[in-house]
């Protein structure tokens, strides 16, 4: 999280046994800013904590002042052996020193301020979308009047003339059809036919003299026999 902090954790320092050679202080020709006096367990620690946790540690470490380092290890020089130590293997107990560091309290409390503005940026821009909708509900009401005035007349009437179209192309395909077309000289045949039984009975009546029977009947028979021609071979054609 901070620079100070280590990438490897540092074995602690054994604690000096009775009769034992070794002392707190530094061996020789090892500089430190402290070497004018003995180091404690509790230093010796601190240093040893100064070294950051392999699986906190981040890409890029982040540049952190003297004064906010000098703060971090205030609050580490009173901790002993034993909670330094947890801390490097504890994770909980990590997350909890370090929560309650300032400069992190300080970064929660950015990071939430940031949450609740963008909140509210949101809230108000959902807001204006909304009013806009409602400033132009008037306006698609009007489009949508408009709309149901051209279905109902303009629309209407287009589809009316355009089925009078279609209705009149089916009766013009059905008088040409080919079965129309047998029906129509079957229908004139049989009206021949009656005209010719009409002038042979007004023969028969006298009705009419025998020259104005032979040239009305001599027509009417010559239509019948054509259109029977015809009729004949409509109905024997492969179409």
């Amino acid at each position: 999280m901070f620079r100070f902090w280590g990438s490897q954790e540092q074995q602690a320092q054994p604690r000096p046994q009775e009769g034992s050679s070794h002392s707190w202080y530094p061996p020789p020709g090892v500089s430190s800013t402290n070497s004018s006096r003995p180091s404690t367990p509790g230093s010796s620690a601190s240093n040893s904590f100064n070294l950051q946790r392999p699986s906190e540690r981040p890409h890029s470490p982040s540049q952190v002042s003297p004064s906010e380092a000098a703060g971090i290890i205030a609050l580490l020089k009173d901790k002993s052996v034993d909670e330094l130590r947890k801390l490097l293997s504890d994770k909980d107990a990590y997350n909890q020193f370090l929560l309650s560091v300032d400069q992190v309290k300080i970064q929660n409390n950015i990071r939430d301020e940031l949450r609740k503005e963008t909140l509210h940026l949101a809230s108000e821009l959902y807001e204006s979308l909304i009013r806009n909708n409602l400033d132009k509900e008037p306006q698609i009401m009007e489009l949508r009047n408009q709309c149901r005035i051209i279905w109902t007349t303009e629309l209407a009437a287009a589809l009316e003339k355009l089925n009078d179209l279609e209705r009149k192309k089916e009766e013009i395909l059905k008088f040409y059809s080919p079965a129309s077309f047998i029906n129509r000289l079957q229908d004139a045949m049989n009206e021949t036919d009656k005209e010719s039984e009409m002038v042979n009975r007004q023969l028969l009546e006298k009705e009419i003299d025998l020259g104005t029977f032979v040239q009305k009947y001599k027509k009417l028979r010559t239509s019948y026999h054509h259109r029977a021609l015809i009729h004949l071979a409509a109905k024997t054609s492969p179409i």
